[in-house]
């Protein structure tokens, strides 16, 4: 009897190893035709609401000269949709001014900052007739954990220990990257975007502009995640638009955003039956 269950034990390990291994092989690289996406992060290039902004002169002839060379490495992509931060709303008056730009493309639009200046580059060089606007506005608080701090009358009572690391040492375990960060503004546009692109600062914006309110409430209140609910919503809102765009397997995205859009876009899009994000930063680089 010892016998039979022993080998009835065996069995079942061996078939459920059988399983997993199945299982993890169909979880490996499948061959399957997905639409290609390059998914880009900016700072804005002009005025800003924005808690943080970049000093960038847009109408220097030496920045529109990069914006111009980083316009060309990324049409390389050879993007056919180009998706930017505007409103859908906003596409016929937007596209106006892209075929205005069109007309006289000598110097770059300056009016919507790395949007015209950036994208309809990047959409003129790749010959596209117009382009696509996917943002969603939905306000949110997301200054709520500085203001529960600072208030004498309010507490935060979830992890206040946390908060305060990633509000006020978020590269703490990567040195090397919070230096390079603090020389921001001494680095060229090109540098400029290749760290802005990095994966670790794409999830330095997701924490600082929403999972850093996770470790936010007063009493046995959900205040700090409700707020972060909201730039979650927006994001998923504007991942919607992009899948109501027309568009078949030999399509190419190219999608231009502000850097906390583009960080929560990429959560989104690498576990999509639908789409294949290729690496930014392989388009970043001076050829």
């Amino acid at each position: 009897m010892k016998t039979i269950l022993f080998l009835l034990t065996l069995c079942l390990v061996a078939c459920s190893s059988t399983t997993d291994s199945v299982l993890l092989a169909e979880a490996g690289p499948v061959n399957v035709e997905k639409i290609k996406v390059l998914n880009i992060g900016s700072f804005h290039f002009g005025a800003t609401s924005d808690a943080n902004s970049v000093d960038f002169d847009e109408h220097s002839q030496a920045n529109q000269q990069a914006v111009k060379d980083i316009a060309k490495l990324l049409a390389q992509f050879k993007p056919t949709i180009v998706c930017l931060e505007f409103l859908p709303e906003d596409m016929a008056r937007i596209n106006q001014a892209y075929q205005a730009f069109l007309a006289n493309p000598v110097r770059l639009d300056t009016r919507y900052g790395e949007l015209s200046m950036l994208g309809f580059d990047i959409a003129r060089l790749s010959g596209v007739d117009k382009v696509y606007g996917i943002d969603h506005h939905l306000g949110y608080n997301y200054s709520l954990g500085d203001f529960i701090e600072n208030s004498p009358e309010l507490k935060n009572s979830v992890d206040r220990q946390t908060y305060l690391q990633l509000t006020h040492q978020p590269f703490l375990h990567y040195p090397k990257l919070a230096e390079r960060n603090q020389r921001f503004d001494q680095l060229s546009l090109l540098e400029q975007l290749q760290l802005t692109n990095h994966p670790l600062m794409l999830d330095y914006m997701l924490n600082t502009n929403a999972d850093k309110l996770f470790y936010v409430g007063i009493d046995d209140g959900f205040e700090g995640a409700e707020q972060a609910a909201q730039f979650y919503l927006r994001n998923m809102k504007i991942y919607t638009n992009l899948n109501r765009i027309p568009m078949n397997k030999n399509d190419r995205v190219l999608i231009l955003m502000g850097s906390a859009h583009t960080a929560m876009l990429r959560e989104f899009i690498r576990r999509s039956p639908k789409f294949d994000m290729v690496n930014t930063l392989d388009y970043l680089t001076a050829k």
